[in-house]
């Protein structure tokens, strides 16, 4: 039998368990947790969501649906468990991230073919593997990695939203609304706290002048020009944007657009939006507003948010090390190593960034193992569908301007289209092309 390793209970590494188990392959799935904490996780269940809850748009046009759409075809295990424990979120997935953990959990452990081992791993095994330990690898695991590949790892801080009591949010300041009412069930999906302009300019000051964490300083090693400790603009500190420039968040995750404060007919100055994080909907989450403040200090400037004054907070926004290898060195698109064709990585730690990419690049992990040692070539998935756009930019990417990369319709090829049309019309396009370039790559390498 031939002794195959998953290491890291994210969601890539469950989905690439999922993906080997089911092709017929013994599997041993290793999770550190709860046996060793990593600072941002709060339990010991497989596929934990520590930032957003949010799995992003559901719409045919957006990359994000496009990824969903052709996961499905894939037949994606943590998918189908993230829309079977569905919150309300508008056009998005959001989850129940709890429910949402235990039926990821719960799934893998009744799997016969999967066992679940809570050790950490601290070295690459010898045999076939799959590395998809995330963002908060172990130390000594890194410096395994490090020393198979020879390179320094980068790094770049991630930062966490806080999450408040529902019953603690003004609901005579406060409304119910999604942005220009799309996929609102009810009185909408997002509670939405309005801010005039008197109010969101002295909330810009008491972010800018509050006082932060201090972040530990990690070894001072520079790999191609890339300093360790450098933010992924895809998830900025609040403060950061807010240092930026006053009219940053209003232009950024505090725009108003769409959204119509029902006390005066009209778009706010600003706004902060809300998500339901639970099922039972009593805790929300702030949308966009990832921060490193001072816990004490997250209290006073966020109660200046309207709605928001008496919020009781469930958990303070917090910032940790997200550690990912240098792919476009590393790895081919199969998502192999160079050095060893038994030997796979998946999710955060080579770069692809969002739940979606994590989960979609173990999939492909999985099933790319089980054909290797099924004898078959592994799949280099074409750069017309998402996933396959995703694994070529990790891996051909130039390292000196290397960062974390989500789906986005930017790293497909050009489909040349007329600047006319719109924006929604140039999404389905890409879409399409998508959906039947991997229909035709699955018909014939399947």
């Amino acid at each position: 039998m031939t002794d195959i390793s998953v290491i890291g209970g994210g969601l890539a590494g469950s989905e690439a368990a999922w993906q080997i188990a089911q092709n017929g392959f013994n599997v041993r799935l290793y999770e550190m947790r709860p046996t060793q904490p990593t600072g941002a996780h709060l339990s010991g269940d497989l596929a934990e969501l520590v930032c957003s809850n949010s799995l992003g748009s559901n719409l045919p046009d957006r990359a994000s649906g496009v990824l969903k759409n052709e996961l499905r075809k894939l037949n994606s295990l943590l998918l189908t468990c993230a829309e079977e424990t569905a919150l309300p979120a508008g056009a998005a997935l959001a989850v129940d991230r709890e429910k949402f953990a235990k039926r990821v959990t719960e799934k893998l452990e009744a799997h016969p073919k999967i066992q679940i081992v809570r050790e950490e791993v601290k070295e690459i095994p010898s045999t076939p593997a799959i590395v998809a330990s995330g963002p908060l690898t172990s130390d000594a695991l890194s410096n395994s990695i490090a020393n198979l590949s020879g390179e320094n790892h980068l790094f770049f801080f991630d930062a966490i939203a806080p999450i408040v009591h529902a019953d603690s949010i003004n609901m005579q300041v406060a409304f119910r609304a999604s942005r220009h009412d799309k996929g609102a069930l009810d009185e909408g999906d997002y509670i939405n706290c309005p801010l005039n302009k008197a109010e969101y300019y002295q909330f810009v000051e008491a972010l800018q002048t509050a006082e932060r964490i201090e972040l530990r300083a990690f070894e001072e090693s520079i790999n191609s020009g890339v300093k360790a400790g450098h933010f992924f603009e895809g998830c900025l500190p609040v403060e950061i944007i807010a240092g930026r420039g006053v009219d940053s968040l209003a232009f950024g995750p505090m725009r108003p657009i769409g959204l119509t404060d029902p006390r005066t007919g009209r778009w706010p100055y600003a706004v902060v939006q809300l998500r339901q994080d639970n099922l039972v909907g009593s805790l929300y989450n702030l949308v966009g507003f990832q921060t490193n403040l001072k816990f004490p200090e997250q209290k006073r400037v966020l109660r200046m948010i309207p709605g928001l004054e008496n919020a009781e907070f469930e958990r303070y926004g917090q910032m940790h090390r997200n550690t990912f290898i240098a792919s476009p060195k590393l790895l081919r698109p199969t998502l192999q190593h160079i050095t060893r064709d038994d030997l796979f990585f998946a999710g955060q730690i080579t770069g692809v960034e969002g739940y979606m990419g994590n989960i979609a690049t173990g999939l492909l992990a999985g099933r790319n193992l089980a054909r290797l040692l099924k004898k078959q070539t592994p799949h280099t998935l074409p750069p017309e569908t998402m996933l396959g756009a995703l694994c070529h930019y990790i891996t051909h990417a130039s390292l000196k301007d290397f960062q974390p990369m989500k789906a986005n319709f930017g790293i497909l090829p050009n489909l040349y289209l007329d600047k006319k049309i719109g924006k929604r019309e140039k999404g389905l396009a890409y879409a399409e092309r998508a959906a039947k370039t991997l229909d035709a790559y699955l018909t014939e390498n399947e």
